[in-house]
């Protein structure tokens, strides 16, 4: 795991336009305010880019790892702040990737697997439906893997897939 994620942000650095680390002292309080620890992977992007724009600068990017500052749950994300309740969504589940297009990529903080939460699509128009909204990828590396090797589209999607 960590040589995958150390080369996944070599590839960040190299590539594509991190963003400057974030001090151990703004995550603490990123961990205080939502009330969850960042995952080992998670941590590692972090402490070396505070969010990242994926092949483009925006407003073109494809992707924008967002900023710690800018992490909210899901349904503040995508729907509103107005719609932060239950009613609209669980409160585990947080907004970590701006795909340009009104849809996000989402973690969800409820649960682990292999010590890693997993990544799910966040889509839009159907969120928090499961049937619409799932799993992409089981770890944040997984993920990350993936879009760098996307050439900027969303991978997840049937109709970029072969």
């Amino acid at each position: 795991m960590a040589m995958l994620m150390s080369h996944l942000l070599e590839e960040v650095s190299r590539d594509h336009f991190p963003y400057p680390p974030a001090r151990p002292e703004e995550i603490d309080e990123f961990e205080q305010r939502v009330g969850w620890r960042l995952d080992p992977e998670l941590r590692a992007f972090y402490l070396h880019c505070n969010g990242a724009e994926l092949f483009e600068r925006l407003p073109e990017a494809p992707y924008l790892l967002l900023p710690l500052s800018q992490i909210v749950r899901a349904r503040v994300a995508i729907l509103g702040k107005r719609n932060d309740d239950d009613e609209h969504g669980p409160a585990s589940i947080y907004a970590i990737c701006d795909v340009q297009d009104g849809n996000y990529i989402l973690v969800d903080v409820s649960h682990q697997e292999n010590g890693r939460y997993p990544i799910m699509d966040g889509y839009h128009e159907m969120f928090p439906n499961p049937d619409y909204c799932k799993q992409i990828a089981s770890s944040f590396s997984e993920f990350l893997a993936n879009a760098l090797r996307s050439k900027g589209r969303q991978f997840w999607l049937k109709q970029y897939t072969k």
